[in-house]
């Protein structure tokens, strides 16, 4: 017998098809995480983060990459309301007959679209980061490959870089920029 014929024999479609129906269909922000047995695992608080100070093999376990998947989505959920809340109030937008009225008025919608800009920005770097969490890299620096470190991820949960990459790019920066 060859490794495909044990391969294809061994191939039980209804079963797999068992497993997946069996599964509770998640929507946007409902990840649960799961024991080996199947339960659902207590979630962690931002608390639980910046107290942890486990053995470097359970960095970014389950329980840490459900905590800043929830954190990420969250985010992301918020930006693209605050961009769909800038629509509609741009939509609404009336010309003030006064010069001086309009002037102020371009100049606050000006201001608000550079931040939705940014906002936009970021909304990148989160999915980014989803993606990384999906992946298995999310945590781990970018340029060295060590952990990025809780504590940096919960102030920046897009954050690539560790805090000591973070400073010998910013260095570098400023040595050929001057």
């Amino acid at each position: 017998m060859t490794k495909t014929e044990v391969i294809t024999s061994n191939w039980q479609p209804e079963i797999h098809l068992y497993r997946i129906l069996r599964q509770p269909i998640l929507r946007r922000g409902d990840f649960r995480p799961k024991t080996k047995r199947g339960t659902v695992m207590a979630k962690l608080t931002e608390q639980d983060i910046i107290n942890w100070n486990g053995p470097e093999e359970e960095y970014m376990n389950e329980d840490q990459l459900a905590f800043f998947r929830e954190l990420l989505v969250k985010q992301q959920d918020e930006l693209i309301e605050n961009a769909s809340n800038t629509a509609t109030e741009l939509k609404k937008h009336e010309t003030a007959p006064d010069p001086a009225d309009r002037a102020t008025q371009e100049e606050e919608y000006a201001l608000e679209l550079r931040t939705r800009d940014r906002e936009r920005k970021l909304l990148v770097k989160i999915q980014e980061s989803l993606r990384e969490i999906d992946s298995g890299d999310y945590g781990y620096c970018r340029d060295t490959g060590e952990p990025i470190g809780l504590k940096r991820l919960l102030a920046r949960p897009t954050a690539t870089l560790s805090v000591e990459a973070q400073e010998r790019r910013e260095r570098m920066k400023k040595q050929f920029a001057d």
